[in-house]
């Protein structure tokens, strides 16, 4: 196992212990079956994730590590990122304290359907990552770039947001909580004006992307939007 790897996997368990915290300790019980089975879900798809960029395309891997607020060009999306952070920590908070106060609000069939659904962004999230090496942690054009129009990018303009935005809203039902709702359709909105900007970026930067925007019409959500 190469240093990077293992690095990848030990950044990996601090992800889903950081989750964990983020669920349990609002709910203050560890008999949260909904919980157990997400993380589960969550870091073994993210598991799968990143075997495959660190053995199929490690430029990407790399580039997936330079993420985070503070690595943001424009202070408009350092605030940005700020606020989806703590968008997805309350995500998480909220449905803990929900399986705290009032129980299980969503019946078990409805949880493993929202399961389902993040299984589902998961794919699709892997399968923009498959198609596009460029597809960086933060908004910036590499040298040699092309415009990617291939694969889940032939659906919509975002491929990997779309997945997001699948995997957000499904999150806090899968953990049981509808009010962790309220911060997972925040934190879309977030990511709808994320997108906005960086496509304004990308026509002004990147050769070729402005034709494509005529050619794919929908940003985010196929055939709406």
């Amino acid at each position: 196992m190469s240093n990077q790897f293992r690095t990848a996997v030990a950044g990996l368990a601090r992800v889903a212990l950081f989750v964990g915290l983020l669920i349990f300790v609002p709910a203050w019980s560890l008999d949260y079956w909904e919980a157990w089975l997400y993380l589960l879900l969550f870091s073994g798809s993210m598991g799968l994730i990143r075997w495959y960029l660190h053995t199929h395309d490690p430029a990407l891997a790399a580039r997936r590590k330079i993420i985070g607020p503070k690595l943001e060009t424009e202070k408009s999306q350092q605030i940005i990122q700020s606020i989806g952070g703590a968008l997805i920590c309350a995500i998480f908070i909220v449905s803990g304290i929900e399986h705290r106060v009032h129980g299980s609000a969503v019946s078990p069939a409805v949880v493993l359907a929202a399961d389902g659904l993040v299984l589902v962004a998961m794919v699709i999230v892997f399968c923009t990552f498959r198609e596009n090496s460029f597809a960086g942690g933060t908004v910036r054009i590499e040298a040699e770039q092309p415009v990617i129009s291939s694969g889940p990018y032939g659906w919509v303009r975002h491929p990997m947001y779309f997945g997001c935005v699948i995997g957000f809203l499904a999150t806090p039902v899968a953990l049981g909580s509808l009010w962790g709702l309220l911060p997972a359709a925040l934190k879309c909105a977030t990511l709808a004006v994320r997108l906005l900007y960086e496509e304004d970026y990308l026509k002004r930067n990147l050769a070729g992307y402005e034709a494509y925007c005529k050619q794919v019409r929908c940003r985010l959500v196929p055939l709406l939007w």
